[in-house]
């Protein structure tokens, strides 16, 4: 099993919390009744009103709770833009949040408990250059509902929770009232590592997570761990003085064993990996799919066109000259993916597991898949010259590249062949074998044609175009890394992802069309804090980007035309990728910034993620295409599952990252004190960030390692520089570096500068020259931070 093609205009990025001037205002709490009726509250009034209602802080509900009409509705529009304006205020989907706060449903680790013993929760995913993630209080309740009792949550619980501000402003920001619980197997106590047996017969517990500490466990405490092993030990004291002790409670395995590395971020972050039986029973027993509600398109030669080493195709295209006189030189394109919603109906055991893990999961040794085999890889796989259910979408396109209309059907296709991108671009390039000899002319010629035709629709939407290569890792039998790449981008590629993207674009506004419920792939614009951050790094090389909240794709693609080719480019394209905000699901549209596009739903791999499921489903039933359809049961808590998939891809991102540096950490870790290229990746006020673009690793150079200075971190020109010298380092900074540790089971490394520092811009030199210093080295002027050095 592959990964599916990926959006590349919504490359998932760290969102960061940024507070800015919001963070100065009062946040005292005020009366609000004691406002006049129909007059326009004062701002700080206005902000309490926002933090305390997130349900009501849409601009009509805010004039309906202050009683504003006429003259007062457009003083408070005029009112609530400044505010967003100014980054007090930030606008999501319909309403307006105060910056940093957090989603009406929000997935929470329930971590500890309060001094009166009620339950406290974080969220379960949360930045981590947004500081600490913010306390939830719990509310429990036995109150029976109309269809049972209310969820109860315990300490170590992961829960789907309701989310509202906190009335009481000495305890946590915010309580919750739980909705579902995801997982009862975690415990707050919990930690995980790798046995060292040590001479003296003392074991070590060796941490897997770079923050992560040494634990020490008496040999009466290790159960049957061996060295070696992976293990969950429960923390059973930590006292003032030595290492935390610690009792081994389970065996995962040997880290020598084969795919050890990916399992053990598997385990980290809870990934479901094991199918229950009663799962695979379900699978093994399902049977080919009848003709009933299907057309019959298995003539049509549709081909699919993967990576050569994939196992499963859910996705096949056709293309095709539009006979139609009203659309001259347009084109018809048919895209139909695997009908896996004919096999995984609502409330069966397929469908219960396939939500409990909400997407596949892909690491460089392994695929942990959201469906068994047996459906993923057999019954819904778009096999050559097989029968195989699909639903599929016919669309056309004039010959400018706009879609003139689209039609969805349920089919039974048989694919005419299986390629991959490779031989399909070596076949247009004019070096055809002998599969894709017959198909050059009546297949790829049109698809290719139709390509052309998309591309034009593409470069007149204009989506946000990142230059951002990504690095593909080659294994050895043994699991090790043999070699790190950047895979040529072909047309093959590009021919694929379009075709995905308009077919995602015609789901989407069928069931729009429909006035049916479905779960949208949204992606917010930039913050203004964050449009603000990347403005005023700009600056700094001369470019500029536009002001004010009407910002769209283009005007960053603008930036990165002025930046190609350039020193600086790619520090630019990496500083626009930090820009851009989280795509997520949500059951309402705001649209798709970085496709540009205003309806957009995930639609093309079924086979791998829950939201296209859903998406299936919900033309099944709303087109009346047969048995599989959405129920009413599932319309009603489509909130519920956007926010657990949505958290489900944060955190199958963060273990497939996880396992990527303990690889590298481990690749690298025979070559300490060797020096190495690399690129400032990152710059805080601790340290710098260094990626080896080689292999794609990040290691961290601490600040106190730079020389004998003072550095001043100067947030703006994203740099560190010397206060007496001027010289320093800068994102994007080509560097020379040596590797001191490596860290392989925390995927770990630390470097040491070898390049020395360039002198900085003159604006952080003129700084250094004027700004007035006490003598504990605290800043006297925003926007740098003075941070000691080596002595």
């Amino acid at each position: 099993m592959t990964r599916p093609p990926r959006d590349r205009t919504e490359r998932p990025v760290k969102s960061t919390v940024r507070l800015g001037r919001a963070a100065k205002l009062s946040t005292a709490p005020k009366d609000t009744a004691a406002i006049i009726h129909g007059a326009v509250p004062p701002r700080d009034v206005l902000m309490n009103f926002i933090a305390e209602n997130p349900d009501r802080a849409s601009k009509r509900e805010i004039a309906k709770a202050f009683g504003l009409k006429g003259e007062h509705r457009i003083e408070l529009k005029a009112l609530l833009r400044e505010l967003e304006q100014d980054g007090y205020v930030e606008k999501k989907r319909n309403s307006l949040v105060r910056p940093g706060a957090l989603p009406p449903v929000t997935v929470l680790d329930i971590t500890t408990r309060d001094k009166d013993g009620e339950l406290i929760g974080r969220p379960a995913e949360w930045p981590e250059d947004a500081g600490v993630a913010p306390a939830v209080s719990i509310r429990q309740s036995t109150v029976s509902k109309a269809k049972g009792k209310m969820p109860v949550g315990g300490l170590g619980d992961r829960v789907l929770a309701k989310i509202f501000p906190a009335k009481d402003r000495g305890g946590p920001a915010y309580t919750a009232r739980i909705i579902k619980v995801l997982d009862r197997r975690r415990n707050n106590n919990a930690a995980m590592g790798v046995v060292r047996l040590l001479p003296d017969g003392v074991a070590r517990i060796m941490p897997i997570d770079k923050r992560g500490e040494e634990l020490q466990v008496e040999t009466d405490g290790l159960a049957d761990a061996k060295d070696g092993d992976l293990v969950e030990v429960e923390v059973a004291r930590i006292g003032r003085f030595g290492l935390p002790r610690a009792r081994v409670k389970a065996v995962v395995g040997s880290v020598a064993s084969e795919k050890a590395i990916s399992m053990i971020a598997i385990h980290a972050h809870g990934i479901p990996y094991i199918f229950p039986e009663s799962v695979i029973r379900e699978a093994d027993a399902a049977g080919p799919a009848t003709m009933d509600h299907r057309e019959d398109w298995r003539s049509l030669p549709l081909i699919t066109i993967d990576p050569a080493d994939a196992k499963d195709h859910d996705d096949a295209v056709h293309a095709e000259p539009d006979p139609s006189p009203d659309n001259p030189d347009g084109v018809i394109v048919t895209v139909a993916i695997a009908d896996v919603s004919w096999y995984v109906r609502p409330k069966s055991a397929l469908d219960q597991e396939a939500l409990k893990r909400g997407n596949s999961v892909y690491f460089p040794d392994r695929v942990v898949p959201m469906l068994p085999e047996r459906i993923s890889n057999e019954l819904c796989s778009l096999k050559e010259n097989v029968d195989r259910p699909a639903l599929a979408v016919r669309m056309r396109f004039s010959k400018e590249g706009r879609k003139a209309g689209h039609t969805f059907h349920r089919i039974m296709m048989r694919s005419a062949a299986k390629l991959s991108y490779s031989q399909a671009q070596a076949a247009i390039d004019g070096n055809p074998d002998d599969k894709t000899g017959p198909l050059l002319e009546p297949v790829l010629k049109p698809l290719w044609n139709a390509y052309a035709v998309l591309t034009r629709g593409r470069d007149r939407r204009q989506p946000l175009e990142l230059n951002m290569p990504e690095r593909k890792i080659i294994l050895n039998a043994d699991g090790t890394v043999d070699r790190v790449f950047v895979p040529d981008r072909l047309d093959a590629h590009k021919l694929i992802e379009e075709m995905m993207i308009q077919a995602n674009v015609a789901a989407a506004e069928t069931l729009e069309l429909k006035r049916q419920s479905l779960i949208y792939r949204v992606h917010d614009a930039p913050s203004l804090a964050k449009q603000e951050t990347l403005r005023e790094f700009l600056v700094t090389l001369d470019l500029s980007l536009v002001k004010g909240g009407s910002i769209r794709s283009n005007h960053f693609n603008g930036i990165l035309s002025k930046a190609e080719g350039k020193p600086f480019a790619t520090m630019v394209n990496e500083m626009v990728l930090r820009s851009q905000s989280q795509a997520v699901y949500s059951p309402e549209n705001i649209g798709h910034f970085g496709l540009n596009l205003m309806k957009y739903a995930h639609f093309t791999s079924p086979i791998r993620r829950y939201a296209d499921l859903i998406v299936h489903r919900a033309l099944v039933s709303s087109l009346k295409l047969g048995d599989g359809g959405l129920t009413p049961a599932e319309e009603g808590v489509m909130n519920d599952i956007a926010a657990e998939i949505s958290t489900f891809e944060r955190r199958a991102m963060a273990a497939e990252r996880d396992t990527v540096d303990r690889l590298i950490a481990h690749h690298l870790s025979g070559r300490v004190n060797e020096e190495f290229d690399g690129r400032v990746s990152g710059v805080t006020k601790a340290g710098l960030f260094v990626t080896l673009p080689t292999y794609g690793a990040d290691g961290f150079v601490p600040i106190s390692t730079l020389g004998r200075d003072y550095f001043i971190y100067d947030e703006a020109h994203q740099a560190l520089s010397g206060e007496k010298t001027g010289l320093g380092y800068r994102l994007g900074d080509d560097v020379r570096v040596k590797l001191v540790e490596a860290v392989p089971l925390a995927g770990a490394l630390r470097f040491e500068m070898v390049s020395e520092g360039r002198k900085m811009p003159t604006a952080t030199r003129s700084f250094h020259k004027s700004g007035r210093r006490d003598r504990a080295g605290a800043r006297k002027q925003p926007g740098t931070r003075p941070v000691r050095g080596k002595r």
